[in-house]
């Protein structure tokens, strides 16, 4: 019986998660579809990457405009914006016969990102039982991750084995998106005192004091996560098909689910391991799935990609989870979604300037050569980053030693 009721206490949740889950697929829906798009449309690989970052740009200018919008408005009513920002990308994709079109759908898949990072984040940590934020907390993040991954799967699968390779995938997702609408109107709201939408003012990226000394590790740290997601979902598949002759687009997609799956395995191995712990050693993993990277550009081997996906994926669902909770437990409720958004504007730089990167590189030296360039300089952020988290903070007060009394403080 308590287990039916406990059950049933997490459904809005689990739903809510779910909902989340299906507005992130759409915006990697189209990775292992942009071959096709050159094909059919004739642009370079320089041009898939600045598509690409103007999703990311969308992101950010939604966070910093109108991040703290579902603080005041409510959580519901700025997660039906994102559903429809949502289908609007989905539609001009069905009719992108032109790269406006898919500069359109990006910057629209961008916006419903935007809207949905904080406002869902925050909104299923709160439809969550009492005592649950840790499990909420996973719930959350494994709902953005899980559906990062699965939206290059479901394309890549339907690109390879079925017809309309460059319609159906879409379509599918605004059947999706129509069942989220439905689910998401059962839900209650959870924002309390709610504000007109005139006194949401464009935010500067700032934190209340309690917040900073906990943000800067975990700003640091999904930087450097979302940095490598960024270049796997925007020039992975490039690689795969020049260097590796992979042109099978489940394929493509297959091996960018596994780093954002992994990312959710990762985040499940925090409550064992310690959210202070987590940090540290997820930067560890980010490092050797960099390394792993490094290895198959070089050596050009697809086992190599794969495990880099595994452990990096990993390693930034370690470091993500861990950061996403202290950030979010060390902010005030009034203004939790808020800080939310700020430490996904960290992210989603991670994501876009990379990117951009690598693609301005890859045209004077090519794709090879950008991604080690790439991968040397993310190598040396998140080492500056695992040794940051490992330093013992300022003026704390040594451990005491039993046997021995309190040990003297090291200068």
């Amino acid at each position: 019986m308590d287990g039916g009721l406990d059950r049933r206490g997490w459904l809005p949740c689990y739903l809510s998660g779910a909902v989340f889950a299906v507005c992130m697929a759409g915006t990697t829906l189209p990775t292992p579809l942009y071959s096709l798009y050159q094909d059919e449309l004739g642009f370079s690989e320089m041009t898939v990457t600045v598509v690409y970052a103007v999703y990311a740009f969308g992101v950010i200018g939604v966070l910093l405009l109108a991040g703290n919008a579902s603080d005041a408005v409510g959580r519901r009513p700025v997660l039906w914006w994102g559903l429809g920002c949502a289908a609007a990308s989905a539609v001009c994709f069905l009719c992108a016969t032109a790269l406006g079109w898919l500069y359109a759908g990006r910057l629209l898949s961008g916006l419903s990102a935007g809207l949905f990072t904080g406002a869902a984040t925050a909104y299923v940590m709160e439809l969550a039982p009492g005592r649950g934020s840790s499990r909420a907390s996973f719930v959350a993040t494994a709902a953005n991750m899980g559906g990062l991954g699965c939206g290059p799967l479901l394309a890549g699968f339907l690109a390879q084995y079925a017809s309309w390779p460059l319609y159906l995938p879409f379509v599918v997702h605004l059947v999706l998106l129509a069942v989220s609408a439905v689910v998401l109107s059962g839900l209650k709201e959870t924002v309390g005192e709610r504000r007109p939408l005139a006194t949401v003012r464009p935010q500067r990226p700032g934190l209340p004091p309690e917040v900073r000394a906990v943000f800067r590790p975990a700003a640091l740290a999904s930087f450097v996560g979302f940095a490598l997601f960024g270049v796997f979902t925007s020039v992975s598949p490039a690689f795969l098909s020049q260097f590796l002759g992979v042109d099978n687009h489940a394929v493509s997609g297959l091996v960018v689910a596994l780093a954002f799956f992994a990312s959710i395995a990762g985040q499940s191995a925090v409550g064992r391991i310690g959210e202070r712990r987590s940090l540290p050693l997820g930067c560890a993993g980010l490092l050797g799935g960099l390394t792993l990277l490094a290895a198959a550009l070089w050596w050009q081997l697809l086992p190599l990609v794969v495990l880099s996906a595994l452990l990096g994926g990993a390693g930034q669902g370690l470091a993500f989870r861990a950061a996403l909770s202290q950030v979010a437990a060390a902010s005030p409720v009034d203004r939790r979604a808020a800080v939310i958004s700020t430490l996904f504007v960290v992210a989603y730089a991670g994501i876009s300037l990379p990117v951009i990167g690598v693609g301005v590189l890859s045209v004077h030296i090519g794709l090879q050569d950008a991604g080690l360039v790439f991968i040397a300089c993310m190598a040396v952020l998140v080492t500056c980053a695992g040794l940051y988290l490992l330093r013992p903070p300022a003026g704390r007060t040594p451990t005491p030693d039993p046997a021995n009394g309190p040990r003297p403080r090291l200068p």
